[in-house]
C-alpha cells in the first residue's frame, strides 16, 4: 500500500509540473503590430523582399497572413517565388532554400539566388536555418565562418540591399518528473544537447552582428513567454533557451499562436527598417 501511494504521489507531481509548464505559455499575447507608425507600414508595402526558408518559414508566412487579416494597414504582396523577374514591383517573395540537415546548402542557395538577380533588386533579403540544421554534432565554428564570409561577400557585392541575419530556431526540451529522475541517474535529457548547440551558434551570430547589422532574433522570440519571461534550462551551471511548448504542436514547428507571435516581431522589424 505504501509503495502504491508513493507511486500515486509521484504521478500527480509529474502531472502538476507538466501542466503548469504548458499552461504558463498558453496566455494570449497582446499583439503590438499596430505600434509602428502608419507611415512605416505604408513604406513597407512598397518594398521588395526575399525570404528563403523551409518548413518553419512556411509557419512564419502563415503567421504574417494571419496578422494581415486583422490589420488592414499591413499590405504585402506575398508570392512564393525566387524568380528575379518578379522583383519589378513591390513583393514579399519567399521560397524553399537548400536542404534540411545541410546548412551549407542553404547558404549556397541563398547566395545563388542573390547572384541570379535578386541581389540587385531586393530591398531586404534574408534566410533562416531550420532547427535540424544545427544539432549536437554540428561543427558550428565551420558553419558560422562559412556563413559570415558568404554574407560579407553579398553585402559588398549588393550594397543597396539590406541583409538581415536570423538566429537559429529552437525546439522544446523534455520537462516534468522524468527530467528530475534523469538528472539523478545521469541520463541525457531530451532536447538539451541539440538546443545547447543552437544557443551557442546564436551567440556567435549576435556577437558578430549586434548593433552593426539587422538581426531578427527568432530564437529570442520563440523562447519568450507571453508574460515576457524566458523558457530555459540549465546545464553545468549555464543557462540555455528552448522553444515555449505552447508555441508548437510537434516540438519544433510553430502552431497558430507561435507563428503569429514570431510573424509579429518580424513585421515590426521590417517596418522599422523601412523608415
Amino acid at each position: 500500500m505504501t509503495k502504491f501511494l508513493l507511486c500515486v504521489i509521484v504521478f500527480c507531481i509529474s502531472i502538476i509540473i507538466t501542466f503548469a509548464r504548458i499552461n504558463a505559455g498558453s496566455e494570449k499575447m497582446g499583439f503590438s503590430s499596430k505600434n509602428p507608425p502608419e507611415t512605416a507600414w505604408q513604406l513597407l508595402s512598397h518594398k521588395k523582399i526575399y525570404f528563403g526558408h523551409q518548413s518553419v518559414g512556411n509557419n512564419i508566412i502563415d503567421g504574417i497572413k494571419d496578422i494581415m487579416k486583422e490589420n488592414s494597414k499591413i499590405k504585402l504582396n506575398i508570392v512564393k517565388t525566387n524568380d528575379p523577374k518578379m522583383f519589378t514591383t513591390p513583393i514579399f517573395a519567399h521560397s524553399p532554400i537548400g536542404k534540411n540537415m545541410n546548412p551549407i546548402s542553404k547558404i549556397d542557395a541563398f547566395a545563388k539566388f542573390m547572384e541570379q538577380g535578386i541581389g540587385n533588386k531586393a530591398d531586404f533579403a534574408f534566410f533562416k536555418f531550420c532547427y535540424v540544421d544545427i544539432t549536437r554534432n554540428t561543427d558550428i565554428n565551420q558553419i558560422f565562418t562559412y556563413y559570415k564570409n558568404t554574407m560579407k561577400h553579398l553585402k559588398e557585392k549588393y550594397p543597396k540591399t539590406t541583409f538581415i541575419h536570423i538566429t537559429v530556431p529552437l525546439t522544446i526540451v523534455q520537462t516534468g518528473f522524468k527530467v528530475w529522475i534523469k538528472k539523478i541517474i545521469g541520463r541525457p535529457i531530451g532536447g538539451y544537447a541539440d538546443n545547447i548547440k543552437r544557443n551557442q551558434f546564436n551567440e556567435m551570430l549576435r556577437n558578430e552582428y549586434k548593433n552593426k547589422e539587422p538581426i531578427f532574433d527568432l530564437a529570442l522570440t520563440e523562447s519568450t513567454f507571453p508574460d515576457k519571461t524566458r523558457c530555459f534550462f540549465t546545464k553545468e551551471g549555464k543557462t540555455y533557451y528552448s522553444l515555449v511548448p505552447a508555441y508548437t504542436h510537434d516540438g519544433g514547428h510553430l502552431n497558430e499562436l507561435g507563428r503569429k507571435i514570431v510573424a509579429e516581431q518580424l513585421l515590426i522589424l521590417l517596418a522599422n527598417l523601412s523608415q
